[in-house]
C-alpha cells in the first residue's frame, strides 16, 4: 500500500472532561466513513467514554479499549486507556480534576506522537486555567506543543476554514502586552513561516499573504498610533525585499473583513488574537480549524472552547472537530508529497556569467 492510500493512525486527545470534547470526538469518528479515512485513536478512559456516551444517549458508539497504541484494531475506533485516576465528572462545571485529565490524554498523545505510533495529533478543548500544574505552565495547546514536540521549532498558530487562513503574530498575550510584544525582526518571522507553511502544508505554489495593521485606520500616519509606521511597513518591505515572500498591506482590519479582501489572499497575518479569531469565527465558526504550523509534528483542533454550558445534553456541533481530522490527514499527505518532490532537486545545468554584456565565446565550448 503506498503512502496515498495508507490509512493514517489519528490521535485524539478528550480536552477538558466536563465539557463538550469527549462528545464531539464520538461524534466525528462514530460514522461508518471515517473509519475508511483513517485509524481513530482516542486518548482518555473507559469511565470517562462510557459517562459522556450515555449521558449524550450515543449507545451505538463502540470502541476497541487497550492499554497502547501498539494494540490497535483497524476496522473501529481505538481508545488508550493514559490514566487510573478516579476523575470526578461534573458536567459544565470547571475543575482541577478535569485539567489534569486532559493534561494526561495530551502527555500520553504526545509521546505516542513522537515515537511514531500515530501520524498525526486531533487535541478536543481545554481549560487553559485548569489545566495548569507543574507540569503544565502553557497558555495554550500551541506553546506546550512547542516546547514538548518542537525540537527547536517555533510554532504559528493558523485558523483554516476552506481558503480562509488566518495566522497570528502573537497569540495567547493579554491585550496590553500586545504592542511591546511586536517587532520587526518577529513580524517577518511569521511571515516567513506562513509562507512556508502554504507552500508544504497547503501545496500552494506560491502564496499571497495579507498583513493586518494594529492600530485603527493603519494608525492614521501616527495620529492612532506608530506600530505601523515604525514596526509593521519595515517589516513588510523587509519581507518582500530580502525574504522573497509576497506579502502585502497593512490593511485596516474592519474594512478588510468587511469588503470581504481576504477572498484575494491565500493567507493573512493578524497582529493579535482577537484580531483574527472573531472575524474567523464569524465568517467560519462551524467549519473552523485551528492548526499548529512550523513544527515537525501535524496537529489540528476544532476552533471552539470547552462549551460548558452545553456540556452532556447532546447538542454539540461536531462539525469543526470533523474538519480538524480531515485538515490533519491532508496536511500530513501535503507534507508527504511536498518533502518528496524536494529532497531530489535537479543538479544546475549552466554556469551563471554574471553581467548580461558578458561576451562569450562559443567557439571555445562556453554555453549561454
Amino acid at each position: 500500500m503506498n503512502e496515498d492510500n495508507k490509512r493514517l493512525k489519528v490521535g485524539i486527545t478528550i480536552g477538558d472532561t466536563n465539557g463538550i470534547g469527549v462528545e464531539v470526538v464520538m461524534k466525528a469518528i462514530g460514522v461508518p466513513e471515517m473509519m475508511d479515512l483513517c485509524i481513530p485513536v482516542i486518548y482518555g478512559s473507559t469511565k470517562v467514554v462510557s459517562y459522556h456516551r450515555n449521558a449524550c444517549n450515543l449507545p451505538g458508539f463502540q470502541i476497541n479499549h487497550t492499554k497502547s497504541a501498539q494494540n490497535l484494531k483497524d476496522n473501529m475506533p481505538n481508545l488508550v486507556e493514559c490514566f487510573d485516576q478516579d476523575i470526578k465528572i461534573e458536567l459544565g462545571q470547571p475543575s482541577k480534576q478535569a485539567g489534569l485529565a486532559s493534561f494526561l490524554s495530551l502527555e500520553a498523545a504526545v509521546r505516542d506522537l513522537k515515537s511514531g505510533l500515530i501520524d498525526v495529533l486531533v487535541t478536543a478543548p481545554i481549560s487553559k486555567d485548569n489545566i495548569q500544574s507543574e507540569q503544565f505552565q502553557f497558555t495554550g495547546h500551541t506553546e506546550y506543543l512547542e516546547s514538548a514536540a518542537g525540537d527547536g521549532n517555533k510554532a504559528l498558530m493558523i485558523l483554516c476554514a476552506s481558503n480562509l487562513r488566518i495566522a497570528l503574530a502573537t497569540t495567547h498575550l493579554p491585550l496590553s502586552q500586545v504592542p511591546t510584544a511586536l517587532s520587526i525582526e518577529g513580524i517577518r518571522e511569521k511571515l516567513r513561516m506562513l509562507d512556508s507553511s502554504l507552500k508544504r502544508d497547503f501545496e500552494i505554489s506560491c502564496p499571497r499573504i495579507a498583513v493586518l495593521s494594529l492600530n485603527p485606520h493603519c494608525g492614521e500616519n501616527g495620529m492612532l498610533g506608530n506600530e505601523e509606521r515604525d514596526i509593521i511597513i519595515p517589516a513588510i518591505q523587509q519581507t518582500v525585499d530580502e525574504d522573497k515572500v509576497q506579502c502585502f498591506g497593512p490593511y485596516a482590519a474592519d474594512g478588510f473583513f468587511g469588503a470581504r479582501h481576504y477572498r484575494r489572499f491565500d493567507g493573512v497575518l493578524a497582529m493579535y488574537h482577537d484580531q483574527g479569531l472573531a472575524p474567523f469565527k464569524t465568517i467560519a465558526m462551524n467549519e473552523g480549524v485551528n492548526f499548529t504550523a512550523g513544527l515537525p509534528i501535524v496537529r489540528t483542533s476544532p476552533d471552539h472552547g470547552t462549551g460548558y454550558d452545553i456540556a452532556g445534553q447532546g447538542l454539540a456541533d461536531e462539525s469543526s472537530m470533523r474538519h480538524a481530522i480531515y485538515m490533519a490527514i491532508d496536511v500530513c499527505r501535503h507534507r508527504l508529497h511536498y518533502d518528496e518532490a524536494h529532497q531530489n532537486p535537479l543538479p544546475k545545468l549552466f554556469q551563471d556569467r554574471g553581467r548580461d554584456n558578458v561576451k562569450l565565446d562559443l567557439t571555445k565550448g562556453e554555453q549561454p
